[in-house]
């Protein structure tokens, strides 16, 4: 992998930072690479900054284009930090700070939680600069749409039912569901009604999604 294939212009403010999640960048990636050939790639081979930890996520994404390149560290990112981010579901800052765990085995918890779920989400939501080689911006690709729900910008709606379900152990199939009947804007509205349901027989849910309006 070479790292001084088409290195991209750099921002001054984002100078030390890593494109996929602005942590300090210490390593380079480059798309596409020797152990992956796209032959259908609508940019160069290009090299952004990037942590080492996100290096190692981008290499194993087997995609078409950098921004691909970039969801997938997202969604990697997301499992890998899932603990992390589900303090944010869980509690408020305030809470946390007042949970009354000083002194027994939670403490550490209770010093290091909000900063860790704030570091993770932080780096869920950051958004690479636009990529620019030799003066010329490259269009972006995406694909598939990024999904902001409660402070967070989730690679995709996908991303954001399974960290729901996984979290408050709901029925992925039934919030989805739900979903698709009163749109994915509700998005708040369908966790809600989906957790009213946990445990409910298949023909409770059915049901229920019958009287949904």
């Amino acid at each position: 992998m070479s790292t001084y294939d088409n290195v991209i212009e750099v921002p001054f403010k984002n100078r030390h930072q890593c494109w996929f999640c602005a942590e300090p960048a210490d390593s380079q990636f480059t798309f596409p690479h020797q152990h992956h050939l796209v032959f259908d790639c609508p940019h160069p081979t290009l090299t952004v900054p990037s942590c080492a930890e996100c290096s190692s996520m981008a290499a194993k994404a087997r995609v078409r284009n950098i921004w691909h390149v970039e969801q997938q560290v997202k969604m990697s990112l997301m499992r890998k930090y899932k603990k992390d981010l589900a303090i944010g579901l869980n509690w408020t800052q305030e809470e946390l700070a007042n949970a009354g765990f000083e002194g027994g085995s939670f403490e550490g918890f209770q010093r290091s939680a909000w900063f860790m779920y704030e570091v993770a989400k932080a780096r869920i939501n950051f958004r690479g600069w636009p990529i620019v080689l030799d003066g010329i911006e490259l269009e972006k690709d995406i694909g598939a749409e990024s999904f902001n729900f409660d402070g967070i910008c989730y690679p995709s709606i996908e991303e954001a039912i399974e960290h729901y379900c996984e979290n408050f152990t709901l029925d992925s199939t039934f919030l989805r569901q739900i979903l698709a009947k009163i749109g994915s804007d509700k998005f708040a509205r369908a966790v809600r009604f989906c957790r009213l349901y946990i445990g409910a027989t298949p023909n409770e849910k059915a049901k229920a999604l019958q009287e949904l309006s």
